[in-house]
């Protein structure tokens, strides 16, 4: 089973994906550029594909963009890519909470995925990301196949 979602980032970070939504123009690729600089890898930038049927799904790049990045006020970048199983969703929101009380979830492909507003802008974000995937992110899970990276 297979599922592409466009608009969204998504980077591995300790071999699980955090998947970065939000409008365009919210910062989506500024995190996921901030994380890649603190030694995340990059899974897909506008566009993603996830696969799996069992547990949560994997998050790799899509085909037709794989590898590439797009770094504002410099052009497309390529980046080497990996794949992941999908542990959290950061949703890019201006109203979200400075201490959530509950974490919410949503189903992907069948499989319940945390999800945090996750505040846009700030310098101190991608250390916030990797205390959301620590705290709030599910666990690593080991890949359905031996071949887990994809180097495009």
């Amino acid at each position: 089973m297979t599922m592409q979602v466009a608009n969204v980032s998504c980077v591995a970070i300790g071999g699980r994906a955090i998947m970065i939504e939000g409008p365009p123009g919210s910062g989506k690729t500024s995190l996921a550029l901030s994380l890649i600089d603190r030694g995340a890898q990059l899974v897909g930038d506008d566009g993603i594909e996830l696969t799996g049927s069992d547990g949560p799904p994997f998050a790799g790049p899509a085909p037709q963009i794989s590898g590439k990045i797009e770094v504002r006020n410099v052009g497309i970048v390529e980046l080497p890519t990996t794949r992941a199983p999908l542990a959290l969703i950061l949703s890019l929101e201006d109203d979200a909470e400075r201490y959530p009380l509950a974490i919410a979830e949503r189903t992907v492909m069948g499989a319940a995925i945390p999800i945090l507003k996750f505040r846009p802008g700030d310098a101190i974000q991608a250390l916030r990301a990797e205390y959301a995937l620590e705290k709030h992110g599910l666990p690593l899970r080991p890949s359905p196949s031996s071949g887990a990276k994809d180097k495009s």
